[in-house]
């Protein structure tokens, strides 16, 4: 049928006005279809009821994590490994050593926050679930597959110092999570029901616990596998050390494998494909595929209908977080993000200086190097890691997982913080007390008020700083917002 428009202008003017005028096109009712579309798409979502596909998108994101927690605490315990080897004065290394170990691990954590929190903001969080992985496994093999004869000392403050600072300002740590948190927690929050979405995303985050047991349990079991050797003479002993290191970092490397192949199966989220690329057509569908059938399917033939969704830019960014509303949010995300991760890492990361004033490590036990005391300092350590991650780490995430949808985020973040004070300051005005009867009274109480300590972080700040960024910024720069809020808390991390 011709177009009656066209055949008006072919008419000369004097019969025009013999025409009636036709009605201009009303896109307000395609407008309000999309909305309409949107919005129904969106309580599916929200209101959908827990389902096969919820426990799948739970277990992805919750291997990764896994994985993420493994590398970072298995440094704390590499670190005593390396001591033995290439540390001067004992069990300590040397003030640069330590420092590249330790620094380059967050550094790597902090700009990967950033960079990965953008990018899943422009390219989408499923692209980037993937490949942010896929990099961070690359360095844990190359370590665990490192040749001994390589690892001279003058290697190792180069790969540590040099080669590991250098990766880390493109976000790339050989020890770091990358963009765990805020691709885990988006990814999570966009997936989960209203009703529901706290305890999922809690289970997520609970991981963590699981990651720091599983690298105490692997380091406790790799070192009686090599007790004989390292209780030998001084050489035979460095030798197993020097494997024994490489092989816990080496063995993360596993859950990140099944990890990578699980998330290249899952979708892009709904909200992300109706809000940032603007397609809901596509975001319907992806909806009625994944709550009826658990699949992923897109059509390569379909045709691209978008609707109108303000679009990310940074002068949008600009405007959005001037306002002081939104800015006194990301603020108050990054702030406390900042505040925990001091404390946090400092109890997290249990060198064998502090395990042994916990008394893991006996006070016997002299700090310098000798054959037959390396199998006591490193036993100590694996077995102190393994007592107080689940005396307070894992019990405090499983708590929250409890009442985190029925209490809410705001009070048992409140509670964490003032528990935590509270505890501080006993820790501090105590210590020297109860170190002085490390044998006696004071080492079971000091003991007490650490796991405590652990309790209370994840029974409050620690579990809520990770859910509550995911929830509270707009989808179009949701990643972007958490990245920086836990690059904060990196930036805590490095200053403990």
């Amino acid at each position: 049928m011709s177009n009656p428009f066209a055949l008006k202008s072919r008419l000369p003017s004097s019969f025009s006005r013999y025409i009636p005028a036709l009605p201009e096109r009303d896109n307000s009712q395609v407008q309000y279809t999309y909305d309409e579309q949107r919005r129904k798409a969106l309580e599916e979502v929200d209101n959908a009821s827990f389902s096969i596909f919820h426990v799948k998108a739970c277990l992805v994101a919750g291997i990764g994590f896994f994985t993420c927690s493994y590398s970072i605490f298995a440094i704390g315990i590499a670190e005593t490994m390396i001591g033995l080897v290439y540390g001067d004065g004992g069990v300590m290394l040397e003030p640069k050593l330590e420092l590249a170990l330790k620094v380059s691990t967050q550094v790597g954590i902090f700009f990967g926050q950033l960079v990965f929190g953008w990018l899943a903001d422009i390219l989408g969080r499923k692209k980037m679930y993937g490949f942010e992985l896929m990099i961070g496994e690359i360095p844990i093999l190359l370590i665990g597959c490192l040749p001994a004869k390589l690892c001279l000392k003058s290697s190792l403050v180069y790969w540590l110092s040099h080669v590991q600072v250098k990766l880390a300002a493109v976000g790339l740590s050989q020890i770091s999570d990358l963009g765990q948190y805020p691709l885990s927690s988006v990814i999570t929050s966009e997936f989960s029901p209203t009703k529901v979405r706290g305890r999922i995303m809690t289970a997520v985050f609970a991981m963590q616990g699981f990651g720091k047991f599983a690298a105490a349990l692997v380091a406790f079991i790799i070192t009686q596998a090599f007790e004989v050797q390292i209780k030998q003479d001084e050489k035979t002993s460095r030798d197993s050390i020097d494997r024994s290191w490489r092989l816990l970092i080496g063995l993360g490397a596993i859950p990140g494998c099944i990890a990578l192949y699980c998330r290249l199966t899952i979708p892009e989220t709904p909200r992300f494909t109706m809000d940032v690329e603007r397609n809901v057509e596509q975001a319907v569908q992806d909806v009625n595929d994944f709550l009826t059938t658990g699949r992923y399917r897109v059509d390569p033939d379909a045709a691209v209908r978008r609707g109108i969704a303000p679009k990310a830019s940074w002068v949008d960014f600009k405007r959005h977080f001037e306002q002081w509303r939104n800015f006194k949010l990301i603020f108050g995300m990054a702030y406390s993000w900042f505040a925990l991760d001091i404390p946090f890492y400092t109890l997290g990361l249990n060198n064998s200086s502090m395990l042994k004033s916990l008394g893991f490590i006996s006070k016997a036990c002299p700090r310098e190097y000798r054959a037959d005391n390396a199998h006591a300092i490193l036993h100590g350590v694996s077995k102190g890691n393994m007592i107080l991650t689940v005396g307070g780490l894992i019990p405090g995430y499983w708590f929250t997982f409890l009442f985190i949808d029925s209490w809410g985020r705001k009070p048992i973040q409140i509670m964490g913080f003032i528990v935590l004070t509270v505890l501080f300051i006993v820790i501090g005005a105590a210590w020297d007390t109860l170190h002085k009867n490390i044998g006696d009274y004071g080492g079971s109480v000091l003991v007490f008020l650490y796991c405590l300590a652990n309790f209370f972080q994840n029974f409050g700040p620690n579990t809520t700083t990770f859910i509550v960024p995911g929830e509270a910024f707009p989808t179009r720069y949701r990643a972007t917002a958490h990245g920086i809020s836990a690059a904060s808390g990196k930036l805590g991390a490095t200053h403990r």
